[in-house]
């Protein structure tokens, strides 16, 4: 540590003694609700709109999820909009929310081993987020990559304790602590919430300013969506965050389909494996084919 005399400044001395700042991005003035479900095809759908979003536009509010209980169990359950009245009928509905977006989903489980509920998994995640914090996004993506692309029960204990398992976290414990009341409740808190902002599906995404004034936006957009709604509450202009280099998101992320890629760097799908070889060292990724969809993990 040196003290200049000319400067009169004890440590780096290397900058403008008087320089303009601002501090309005480190604190965050807007919120960000995220209504959803674990087992939510457009939900799905929608993650590389929102990662993006996020990645770029996340300085600006907090994120808080909240778990919309899209399927409490099947008994009087329909959903007339999508001709869904018992399990074999989301398998269809599933496929084409898959090829229109490119997001892969198989769904063959709904006529082979159907879901019951997505209040299990749900409440998992609520366990996760209360007791785990900061753990409770990255299971939601890995259940929602085990039910909709490698066509795994999320409603059944065994598949959600090895999911928890892979966070780092003790599966067996997470899971029995999400069948007690006590979790039930959490999950309770979430759907009067849900409620209480006017949510009627999913995913419900509700951008607002430090007075509670805002935007609610219904099902899943596009990036310039959401952009706008932002811009439309806040004060000034909105300046986007660099977006991280492949190998970084690759290594936050774990695993990346094509779609993804394509919406976070701007490319076009047949530019994809020459976008990665460009930008990932050899032999640090493999990519990998499903349901005619490219997507790339790390070797790390």
């Amino acid at each position: 540590m040196m003290c200049d005399l000319e400067t009169g400044v004890c440590g780096a001395a290397d900058e403008d003694s008087i320089q303009s700042i601002d501090l309005n991005q480190i604190n965050k003035k807007f919120t960000m609700y995220y209504v959803t479900d674990p087992i939510c095809s457009h939900c799905w759908a929608l993650e590389p709109v929102l990662n993006r979003f996020i990645r770029q536009y996340g300085h600006y509010f907090n994120i808080q999820v909240v778990m919309g209980g899209l399927l409490p169990h099947w008994n009087g359950f329909a959903d007339q909009a999508n001709g869904i009245q018992k399990p074999s009928d989301v398998a269809e509905h599933w496929k084409e929310v898959g090829v229109h977006s490119r997001m892969p989903i198989d769904g063959t489980l709904w006529h082979s081993n159907p879901i019951l509920s997505s209040y299990p998994p749900s409440r998992v995640f609520k366990v996760i987020q209360s007791k785990h914090a900061g753990k409770e996004n990255e299971f939601l993506r890995r259940a929602r990559e085990a039910v909709f692309v490698f066509n795994q029960n999320i409603g059944e204990e065994k598949v959600l304790v090895r999911i928890v398992d892979q966070l780092g976290l003790n599966g067996k414990t997470v899971v029995e602590e999400s069948g007690l009341d006590a979790a039930q409740d959490l999950l309770d808190q979430d759907l009067q919430l849900a409620a209480s902002l006017g949510v009627r599906g999913f995913p419900t995404i509700i951008l607002v300013n430090e007075d509670n004034k805002g935007v609610k936006i219904g099902g899943a957009k596009s990036l310039k969506t959401y952009v706008d709604a932002l811009q439309q509450i806040s004060k000034q202009k909105l300046k986007p965050n660099n977006l991280p280099s492949l190998s970084k998101l690759l290594e936050e992320e774990q695993l990346l389909f094509s779609k993804e890629l394509e919406i976070m760097y701007d490319i076009e799908q047949a530019s994809l494996e020459n976008y990665i070889n460009s930008e990932l060292e050899e032999r640090s990724f493999t990519l990998h084919q499903i349901l005619d969809e490219t997507y790339v993990t790390t070797n790390n």
